[in-house]
């Protein structure tokens, strides 16, 4: 992408919005960093997680050998149901959609079985959402381990609920423990994405007049590691990752940061040295801790003067829009690979859609038909024009036409709930309907995109049109 050709950005890097965003108002802008501003391998990186986790598992006598992480066995966007310990992806009014028990996929009537009277309702604490990237590796392994517990192979019992338990203790310790990230400060280059346009496109925020904030739960020496790494080769000479943040907060504690009232310690040098902060916060500084509010108070900005962007749909878009009433951009990196799935499906689609409309105008006439025979031999309403021998016929003449059109139907329509995923298809639907994590996506992203850099796209004085909400009963929509 070059600055003469923005406009003319492919599609899959565009940004989407859900409710109309005017940059132009936008005085500050906040950045999450992991996923956010700063991209991983997501392979590497989970394979990583998983690997560290599995061997804690090893030590307590888990039977793990031929277990390896699977990328293409979770997505984000499931649910894991730890009463039945199954994986599902439910439609935006929570029905299940898809399940799978350990790593087997259910059948229909398994499924049915399971949730035909259940709906997922993220409030339950039965249900645990999968909503970024960091929690594949997770889902992942606890699959695998329903698999090893239903085999009777665990050293000691577990219920599904205690057993998803013990595995994100040991997926989490990772993080706590520091082990993950010593392991990427001390690789970058094999687990971080080098992206030039990003820091392009934070100099044009900021030279527009942006406040920039980085806001991230990492601490300062991660930070200022993978930072350096991301950023400072791709900036001018003069200048450093530092250069471009009105203020820099580690060690935010997200989402307490944006809910909570907590003091803010100055980091008063590279070796990460603190210090009580007196006084108001100052623009370049570094901080750790705090709170969103205290950035409101001393920079003078509030509420939908605030922009903040990050990966996460709870801790980083859901808790700012609700609390702060902040407006949220929420990156999903595999948003690329979905729209290239799309466009590349739309002439299958468009069959598809043909033969959907023919299916209707013969169910519709199949309807009306049934209808008539039913008039006839109950003896009420209007006579038919045609007798009950030709109904009959008629009606298994429309029958076998259906039947006929199902069979082409069948596998255009199979193609389609495949995308992306053989086991799951597309991030953003489930079935014919929007997934659950759309749901989520629409109500708390005022705009989402894939990538931090497809703001070089947009500049930092671009309109964002929500577009016009459709309706069963417009012109143009579905009846029966």
């Amino acid at each position: 992408m070059t600055n003469a050709d923005l406009s003319e950005a492919p599609r899959h890097r565009g940004i989407f919005c859900n409710r109309t965003l005017n940059l132009r108002s936008v005085r500050a802008i906040g950045y999450d960093m992991d996923y956010t501003l700063v991209d991983y391998r997501v392979d590497a990186f989970e394979q990583m997680v998983y690997a560290q986790a599995r061997e804690r598992l090893v030590a307590e006598a888990w039977p793990m050998d031929g277990l390896a992480f699977d990328g293409r066995m979770v997505t984000r966007g499931l649910v894991i149901d730890t009463e039945l310990g199954n994986l599902v992806k439910a439609n935006r009014f929570g029905f299940v959609k898809r399940a799978m028990h350990g790593t087997r996929m259910l059948g229909f009537a398994e499924q049915r079985k399971a949730y035909s009277q259940v709906l997922v309702d993220l409030n339950d604490p039965r249900w645990v959402f999968l909503n970024t990237l960091f929690s594949l590796s997770e889902g992942c392994l606890y699959a695998q381990a329903v698999d090893l517990l239903d085999g009777g192979a665990l050293p000691r019992p577990f219920e599904y609920a205690s057993l998803y338990r013990h595995i994100r203790t040991r997926v989490d310790a990772q993080h706590l423990e520091g082990h993950l990230k010593a392991t990427i400060a001390a690789d970058p280059d094999r687990f971080v994405v080098q992206d030039p346009e990003a820091a392009l496109a934070l100099l044009d925020q900021k030279i527009a007049g942006k406040k920039l904030l980085l806001i991230t739960n990492s601490e300062w020496a991660f930070t200022a590691k993978m930072m350096a790494h991301a950023y400072d080769r791709h900036l001018p000479a003069d200048m450093t990752w530092r250069d471009l943040f009105e203020a820099v907060v580690v060690s935010a504690r997200k989402p307490a940061f944006f809910t909570e009232s907590g003091p803010f310690f100055e980091v008063v040098d590279e070796t990460g040295l603190l210090r009580p902060l007196v006084g108001p916060m100052r623009p370049g500084g570094l901080y750790l801790g705090g709170s969103a509010g205290q950035i409101e108070r001393d920079f003078g900005i509030s509420g939908d003067e605030i922009l903040y962007v990050g990966d996460h749909m709870f801790g980083d878009v859901h808790v700012s829009k609700r609390t702060l009433s902040w407006r949220t951009a929420l990156v999903l990196r595999e948003l690329e690979a979905e729209v290239e799935a799309l466009e590349a499906y739309r002439a299958i689609d468009r069959q598809l859609m043909r033969l959907m409309a023919d299916k209707s105008s013969l169910e519709a006439c199949l309807s009306r038909t049934r209808l008539a025979l039913q008039r006839l031999h109950a003896g009420y309403g209007p006579a038919p024009e045609t007798d009950g021998p030709a109904l009959e016929a008629q009606v298994q003449d429309l029958r076998g036409q259906l039947l006929a059109l199902d069979a082409e139907i069948a596998p255009l329509a199979q193609a389609g709930t495949e995308l992306t995923n053989p086991r799951w298809g597309l991030l953003t639907r489930a079935g014919n309907d929007k997934s659950h994590l759309t749901r989520q996506i629409e109500r708390y992203a005022d705009i989402y995109t894939s990538r931090v850099s497809n703001f070089l796209q947009a500049t930092p004085y671009a309109y964002f049109r929500s577009p016009r909400g459709h309706l069963p009963h417009d012109p143009g929509g579905t009846h029966a």
